[in-house]
């Protein structure tokens, strides 16, 4: 299922935020596991023209720069969050196959661990503070994006999953 036809459900209560912030903080080690067992080849082969499993990685790291976006929106009590481009220019243009797997790990570490780390001090009584998510058209709660970031993680990393299957 693409991305962009997901639906979501965000009744679930703001308490689910520290587990919701775990998935978050373990996604770069299991990025990091799921690629060092690869060889370049399986790593940047593009699947017709879709992203390579290297070039999906790149992606994640590209996105946290909006996740940190719209925590500024939130704080800034902005009524709608920062739109994601979606034509993603930024990992078309990155090149990420010409990096080294353990650069874009590295780089995604770092910038995943400020995301949460500025989560982690987020006031417990502004979890739910809420704007409308410019896509889907709706209010997000901070709990929601958190969520709707771990999933995109896991969208992501199933299709590297996938493509790694396809080059056995």
């Amino acid at each position: 299922m693409r991305w962009v036809d997901r639906a979501f459900d965000f009744s679930f209560p703001v308490e689910m935020f520290a587990s919701v912030l775990e998935r978050l903080r373990g996604a770069p080690a299991r990025l990091e596991e799921k690629l060092r067992s690869l060889d370049r080849a399986t790593l940047t082969r593009s699947a017709g023209d879709s992203w390579s499993i290297q070039e999906h990685a790149g992606h994640l790291l590209d996105l946290d720069e909006l996740h940190i976006a719209r925590l500024d929106d939130y704080e800034a009590g902005a009524p709608v969050l920062s739109a994601a481009d979606m034509e993603n220019r930024k990992t078309f243009e990155a090149n990420h196959n010409a990096r080294p797997f353990e650069e874009i790990v590295s780089d995604f570490r770092r910038e995943r661990g400020a995301f949460v780390a500025r989560l982690e001090t987020w006031p417990e009584d502004r979890r739910g503070a809420s704007a409308i998510h410019p896509r889907l058209n709706r209010p997000m709660r901070v709990v929601d994006m958190a969520y709707f970031v771990a999933e995109h993680d896991d969208h992501h990393l199933a299709r590297m999953t996938e493509l790694a299957a396809k080059s056995d």
